[in-house]
Protein backbone atom coordinates (compact mmCIF):
# COMPACT_ATOMS: atom_id res chain seq x y z
CA UNK A 1 0.00 0.00 0.00
CA UNK A 2 0.94 3.69 -0.33
CA UNK A 3 1.83 6.57 1.63
CA UNK A 4 -0.64 9.79 1.02
CA UNK A 5 -0.36 13.35 1.76
CA UNK A 6 -3.61 14.66 1.81
CA UNK A 7 -3.94 18.63 0.99
CA UNK A 8 -6.80 20.49 1.09
CA UNK A 9 -7.62 23.79 2.91
CA UNK A 10 -10.75 22.37 4.30
CA UNK A 11 -9.87 20.34 7.31
CA UNK A 12 -13.38 18.55 6.93
CA UNK A 13 -12.33 17.46 3.42
CA UNK A 14 -8.77 16.08 4.71
CA UNK A 15 -10.18 14.25 6.92
CA UNK A 16 -13.20 12.91 4.58
CA UNK A 17 -10.49 11.51 2.43
CA UNK A 18 -7.65 10.74 4.60
CA UNK A 19 -10.94 8.17 6.40
CA UNK A 20 -11.19 6.85 2.89
CA UNK A 21 -7.64 6.58 2.18
CA UNK A 22 -7.01 4.46 5.67
CA UNK A 23 -9.98 2.06 4.54
CA UNK A 24 -8.17 0.97 1.39
CA UNK A 25 -5.09 0.23 3.51
CA UNK A 26 -3.24 3.28 2.51
CA UNK A 27 -1.18 5.08 5.14
CA UNK A 28 -1.17 8.90 5.38
CA UNK A 29 2.59 10.12 5.89
CA UNK A 30 1.44 14.06 6.04
CA UNK A 31 -0.90 16.29 5.34
CA UNK A 32 -1.23 20.27 4.47
CA UNK A 33 -3.63 22.86 4.54
CA UNK A 34 -2.06 25.11 1.69
CA UNK A 35 0.31 24.81 -1.46
CA UNK A 36 3.70 26.40 0.30
CA UNK A 37 2.72 23.47 2.92
CA UNK A 38 1.98 21.07 0.63
CA UNK A 39 5.36 21.60 -1.34
CA UNK A 40 7.55 21.50 1.80
CA UNK A 41 5.96 18.40 3.16
CA UNK A 42 6.45 16.63 -0.18
CA UNK A 43 10.16 17.75 0.23
CA UNK A 44 10.39 16.24 3.70
CA UNK A 45 8.46 13.40 3.65
CA UNK A 46 8.40 12.30 -0.48
CA UNK A 47 5.00 10.17 0.06
CA UNK A 48 4.32 8.38 -2.82
CA UNK A 49 0.98 9.91 -3.67
CA UNK A 50 -0.43 13.00 -3.13
CA UNK A 51 -4.22 14.48 -3.35
CA UNK A 52 -4.10 18.03 -4.10
CA UNK A 53 -6.56 20.79 -4.49
CA UNK A 54 -6.83 22.86 -6.71
CA UNK A 55 -8.49 26.23 -5.05
CA UNK A 56 -6.26 27.01 -1.76
CA UNK A 57 -5.49 30.45 -0.44
CA UNK A 58 -1.77 31.17 -1.42
CA UNK A 59 -0.59 28.94 -3.09
CA UNK A 60 -3.00 27.03 -5.87
CA UNK A 61 -2.91 23.47 -6.04
CA UNK A 62 -1.55 23.70 -9.73
CA UNK A 63 1.67 26.06 -8.30
CA UNK A 64 2.05 23.20 -6.03
CA UNK A 65 1.77 20.49 -8.62
CA UNK A 66 4.68 22.20 -10.53
CA UNK A 67 6.62 22.77 -7.49
CA UNK A 68 6.38 19.63 -6.39
CA UNK A 69 7.07 17.87 -9.88
CA UNK A 70 10.58 20.28 -9.62
CA UNK A 71 11.52 18.17 -6.56
CA UNK A 72 9.91 14.59 -8.27
CA UNK A 73 9.68 14.96 -11.97
CA UNK A 74 8.15 11.12 -11.01
CA UNK A 75 6.04 12.53 -8.19
CA UNK A 76 2.47 10.85 -8.35
CA UNK A 77 0.05 13.88 -7.70
CA UNK A 78 -4.21 13.78 -8.48
CA UNK A 79 -5.79 17.02 -8.11
CA UNK A 80 -8.99 17.75 -6.90
CA UNK A 81 -11.39 20.21 -7.10
CA UNK A 82 -15.17 21.13 -6.78
CA UNK A 83 -14.94 22.88 -9.90
CA UNK A 84 -16.12 20.94 -12.88
CA UNK A 85 -14.46 22.42 -15.92
CA UNK A 86 -13.17 20.51 -18.55
CA UNK A 87 -10.29 22.64 -19.72
CA UNK A 88 -9.10 22.27 -15.94
CA UNK A 89 -8.86 18.84 -16.12
CA UNK A 90 -6.57 19.43 -19.03
CA UNK A 91 -4.57 21.97 -17.71
CA UNK A 92 -3.93 19.70 -14.74
CA UNK A 93 -2.91 16.38 -16.74
CA UNK A 94 -1.18 18.75 -19.10
CA UNK A 95 1.04 20.06 -15.88
CA UNK A 96 1.69 16.62 -14.59
CA UNK A 97 -1.14 15.61 -12.59
CA UNK A 98 -1.83 11.62 -12.63
CA UNK A 99 -5.92 11.76 -12.32
CA UNK A 100 -8.06 14.31 -11.50
CA UNK A 101 -10.67 14.13 -8.87
CA UNK A 102 -14.45 16.25 -8.99
CA UNK A 103 -15.42 17.01 -5.58
CA UNK A 104 -17.46 15.59 -3.90
CA UNK A 105 -14.80 12.54 -4.02
CA UNK A 106 -16.55 9.56 -4.19
CA UNK A 107 -14.49 6.27 -2.83
CA UNK A 108 -14.47 3.73 -5.98
CA UNK A 109 -13.03 6.79 -7.85
CA UNK A 110 -10.55 7.97 -5.32
CA UNK A 111 -9.67 3.98 -5.12
CA UNK A 112 -8.94 3.88 -8.61
CA UNK A 113 -7.49 6.69 -9.03
CA UNK A 114 -4.69 5.67 -6.43
CA UNK A 115 -4.39 2.32 -8.36
CA UNK A 116 -3.93 4.25 -12.04
CA UNK A 117 -0.91 6.58 -10.31
CA UNK A 118 0.74 3.73 -8.74
CA UNK A 119 1.02 1.75 -11.79
CA UNK A 120 2.12 4.30 -14.02
CA UNK A 121 6.14 4.64 -14.47
CA UNK A 122 5.84 8.58 -14.23
CA UNK A 123 3.22 10.61 -14.60
CA UNK A 124 4.24 14.14 -15.95
CA UNK A 125 6.82 12.28 -18.47
CA UNK A 126 3.80 10.74 -20.27
CA UNK A 127 2.34 13.92 -21.15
Amino acid sequence: MSQVMVVDDSMFMRKFIKTMLVKMGHTISCEASEGREAVANYSKFLPDVVTLDITMPGMNGITALKEMLIINPSAKIILCSAMHSQSLVIQAIKTGACDFLDKPIQYERLMQAIQHATQQPCCSCEN
